[in-house]
């Protein structure tokens, strides 16, 4: 069995440096975060949620969004609202693909019950995610406490 604070060992990005990144970099960041960590999230908890493409495209459609705003036509302005939908769309969908990665990484590795909540994987996306890596000792740490075993 793994160490559960592997993976947050590995990634070591907390929580409010993630939040505060993105602000600085105007939202550039969550994708050098994602394609840098994709492959060390997989390689830990052995489930393959998204490849590199995928990253890509998510930066595809956030440069373009970007190229497209703010040059006084409409068509662009709409074609760059959708494609900003589009990027968040696909992080939605990222984050799903991590969340149940985790939770079956938690149970199979740890024979942990990760709890994660829904609501907050949709609205908060890749931060939540991060949260929740950075929350696995202390999710394990609880677990044991209460199901009566020792660290021993």
């Amino acid at each position: 069995m793994s160490n559960i604070a592997e993976l947050k060992d590995k990634i070591n990005t907390k929580t409010m440096n993630f939040v505060l990144l993105t602000i600085v970099t105007m939202g550039i960041y969550p994708i050098l975060w994602l394609y840098k960590n994709q492959g060390i999230m997989d390689k830990i908890t052995k489930v393959a949620t998204v490849d590199s493409t995928f990253i890509i495209w998510i930066a595809v459609c956030i440069g373009l969004s970007t190229a497209f705003t703010g040059t006084g036509e409409e068509s662009m302005d709409i074609l760059s609202g959708v494609l900003i939908i589009v990027s968040w769309v696909l992080y939605i969908i990222w984050a799903f693909k991590a969340k149940k990665a985790l939770q079956e990484y938690a149970l199979n590795e740890h024979k942990i019950d990760l709890r994660m909540n829904g609501f907050y994987t949709f609205i908060f996306t890749y931060f939540y995610i991060n949260y929740c890596i950075n929350d696995l000792p202390e999710e394990e740490r609880k677990y044991k406490v209460l199901s009566g075993q020792s660290d021993n």
